[in-house]
């Protein structure tokens, strides 16, 4: 690979703050998706994030890449001012805001989000050509060498209908590397696949996380978090109910709420167990 993320700090040594948020508050109308959510993200680290479907891990996501932004709250990049959501800005000035999220992360989506009228190489260029106004010579020559390390470099002339949803997400994976992003953001990017080509994409995000790329992570893959990550957040209405490495979470929730959620996707069969208690 051309870009390489730089050395993780050694385990003594205090890790470094990449993107902080505090106080993440978004509301759809009446409904508040995020009450208040906090969350550090450290460099060379990978930040799962579990929970039931509607418990706010994607429009955290959101929040954290700028497509979503909150309510309320404060997000906070390495060498960068603090954006606070909940001051009164001109519209200009939050959109430039948001630009400087997106430009820090580089984000794949659960249903791979490809332009269906650009091949391969053409949406993998896109971003550092049009947006990071990159030569378009020197974004084609990485590109291609992102496509050979996922094993697609035959598809760069192919369109996406032309794909199969694991080529299409290692589409998306490409293009999030393409922009050279400080902390990648994967959503579900597993859900939309086949049962038999879902290991192949873990697979390469596991090398990523090898490689010290720091990411944060929405998945049900629970065996994955375990092995992969630094950092679990289960999340549920809208909260953080609990945090803390795969080992702790995993072995010995505190909570209920996280106990009979990791029953649930642990049991075999998957038979729901008994609500836990109020």
């Amino acid at each position: 690979m051309s870009r390489m993320p730089e050395p993780t700090a050694s385990a003594s040594a205090p890790r470094e703050t990449v993107l902080s948020a505090q106080g993440i508050r978004t509301s759809f109308g009446e409904l508040t998706v995020l009450h208040g959510v906090d969350l550090e993200v450290h460099r060379g680290c990978v930040t799962v994030l579990i929970g039931p479907s509607g418990s706010g891990k994607t429009t955290l996501l959101r929040a954290l890449n700028g497509l979503t932004p909150p309510q309320q709250g404060v997000i906070g990049l390495s060498g960068e001012e603090p954006i606070d959501f909940g001051a009164a800005l001109t519209r200009r000035a939050r959109e430039a805001q948001r630009a400087v999220l997106r430009d820090a992360s580089g984000m794949v989506f659960q249903h791979y989000n490809l332009f269906p009228n650009k091949t391969v190489l053409q949406n993998v260029v896109e971003g550092p050509v049009v947006v990071q106004k990159r030569p378009r010579a020197d974004a084609e020559a990485e590109a291609r060498q992102l496509l050979a390390r996922v094993g697609i470099e035959a598809k760069e002339d192919a369109y996406p209908f032309e794909l199969s949803g694991g080529q299409q997400q290692r589409v998306g994976i490409v293009r999030a590397l393409a922009l050279r992003p400080r902390l990648l953001l994967f959503d579900e990017p597993t859900s939309s696949l086949d049962p038999e080509i879902v290991g192949d994409v873990l697979a390469i995000m596991k090398e990523l996380a090898d490689e010290g790329w720091t990411m944060v992570v929405v998945t049900h893959e629970l065996a994955f978090a375990r092995e992969v990550a630094d950092e679990v957040l289960f999340l549920d209405h809208g909260v953080v109910v609990e945090r803390g490495s795969p080992a702790e979470l995993f072995t010995a929730p505190r909570e209920p709420r996280t106990r009979a959620f990791l029953e649930r996707l642990l049991r075999p069969g998957g038979t729901p167990p008994a609500p836990p208690p109020p």
